[in-house]
C-alpha cells in the first residue's frame, strides 16, 4: 500500500504523520490563496468558503469516489463519502468552535442559504437513489438499483443551481476588489500547488490507514465511514480551524456546508458519468442518509439559536458524533441491523 516502503504498522504510522504535516501545509496554501484571490475577484467571505475553499479541499472526496468508481466497489465510495460528511457537519464546527478564543460567529446567510440548501442536497440524492432502484432494480434483498448517466445529472443540476445562487449573491455584495500589490500567477499557482500537495497526501494517508486497519482486524465498513472518512475530511477540518482562529466563521462554516454540498452533488455524479453505470445499495445508502440530515438539522439548530456556536453547543455535536460512531460499530459486530447488505 505504501509503494517502495515497507508494509509494517510503524511505517504506516509514520506516513500517517507526515502525510498530517504535509496535508497542514497544503491546506495553507489553499486558504492563503483562496483568500487573496476572493479578494481580487471581490467574493464575499460565504462565497469564498463554500465554494472556492469548499472545493479545493473536497478533492480527496472526489478522488476517492472516483477511485471506488473504477474498481467496482461503488457502495464504499458512496460509505466513506456520507460518513466524512457525517464528520464534516459534527466534528469540524465543534472543533471550531473549540480552538477559536470566542463563540463560532455564523450569519444569515449561513443558516438560510448554506444550511437549507445542504439539506435539500441531501434530499436530492435520496431522490436520485429512489429513482434508481425504481426504474432500474438489481434486488430486493438487499435494495439494489442501478444508477446510469441519465440519473446522475439531476444532482448536477441542482449543484449548478448552487454556483447560479452564489453568482448572484456576488453581483448583489458588489463587494470592493482588492488588486494593489497582488501577482495573480503566484497566487493560482500557490492555489494549484494547495491541491496537489493534499490530493497526493491524502491519497497516501487512506492508503495507510486502510492497511492498519487490515492489520488489526478493523471492519472495512467501520474502517469507511470513520477513518478514512475522517482522513479524507482532514483538510476541510484544518481550512476550517485555521479561519476559525482568525475570527472568520463565516467561511469556516461556510467551507464545511460547501463541501459537502459539492461532495454529493458533484463527486457522487461524476464517479456515474465517468464509468458509465453504478450500483447503489438503496439500504445502505438512505439510513445513512438520514442520519446525515439529522446531524445537519443539529447543526442548523444549535447555529441558530444565538447565530454563534458556543462551547456547550460544540461539545453536544461531538457528543452526537460518539453516538453516530458506537451505531457504526454495533453495526458492524451484529448488535444491530438497521442497514443492509454491509
Amino acid at each position: 500500500m505504501t509503494g517502495p516502503l515497507p508494509d509494517a504498522p510503524v511505517v504506516h504510522v509514520l506516513v500517517i504523520v507526515a502525510a498530517t504535516g504535509f496535508i497542514w501545509l497544503g491546506s495553507g496554501w489553499l486558504e492563503e490563496a483562496a483568500e487573496t484571490l476572493s479578494g481580487y475577484y471581490g467574493l464575499p467571505a460565504v462565497v469564498q468558503g463554500s465554494v472556492v475553499v469548499a472545493v479545493g479541499s473536497s478533492f480527496p472526496e472526489l478522488v476517492s469516489v472516483l477511485v471506488t468508481a473504477l474498481t467496482g466497489v461503488f457502495d464504499m465510495g458512496v460509505g466513506a463519502l456520507v460518513g466524512s460528511a457525517i464528520f464534516n457537519v459534527l466534528v469540524i464546527p465543534a472543533a471550531s468552535g473549540l480552538s477559536g478564543d470566542s463563540e463560532l460567529e455564523a450569519n444569515r446567510a449561513i443558516v438560510y442559504k448554506e444550511a437549507q440548501f445542504y439539506m435539500l442536497a441531501v434530499s436530492a440524492l435520496v431522490v436520485t437513489f429512489a429513482l434508481a432502484v425504481i426504474y432500474f432494480p438489481v434486488s430486493t434483498d438487499p435494495i439494489v438499483g442501478r444508477m446510469p448517466r441519465s440519473l446522475a445529472v439531476i444532482p448536477l443540476g441542482l449543484y449548478g443551481l448552487y454556483l447560479f445562487i452564489q453568482y448572484q449573491d456576488v453581483d448583489d455584495a458588489a463587494m470592493e476588489r482588492v488588486r494593489d500589490g497582488i501577482d495573480l500567477r503566484r497566487e493560482w499557482a500557490k492555489l494549484l500547488a494547495g491541491l496537489a500537495v493534499i490530493v497526493v497526501t491524502v491519497e497516501r494517508l487512506v492508503a495507510s490507514v486502510e492497511s492498519l486497519g487490515v492489520t488489526f482486524g478493523v471492519p472495512e465498513f467501520l474502517a469507511g465511514v470513520t477513518v478514512v472518512a475522517a482522513a479524507t475530511s482532514l483538510p476541510d477540518a484544518l481550512v476550517s480551524v485555521r479561519t476559525a482562529r482568525e475570527n472568520r466563521g463565516t467561511t469556516s462554516l461556510g467551507n464545511v456546508l460547501g463541501s459537502n454540498t459539492f461532495d454529493l452533488l458533484v463527486a457522487i455524479p461524476i464517479g456515474v458519468l465517468i464509468v458509465g453505470e453504478v450500483a447503489v445499495n438503496f439500504s445502505t445508502a438512505v439510513p445513512m442518509l438520514g442520519v446525515l440530515t439529522v446531524a445537519t438539522v443539529l447543526l442548523f439548530v444549535t447555529l441558530r439559536t444565538s447565530l454563534a456556536l458556543d462551547d456547550r453547543e460544540s461539545y453536544a455535536l461531538l457528543a452526537a458524533y460518539g453516538l453516530f460512531v458506537a451505531w457504526v460499530v454495533a453495526e458492524s459486530v451484529g448488535a444491530t441491523s438497521v442497514l443492509k447488505g454491509v
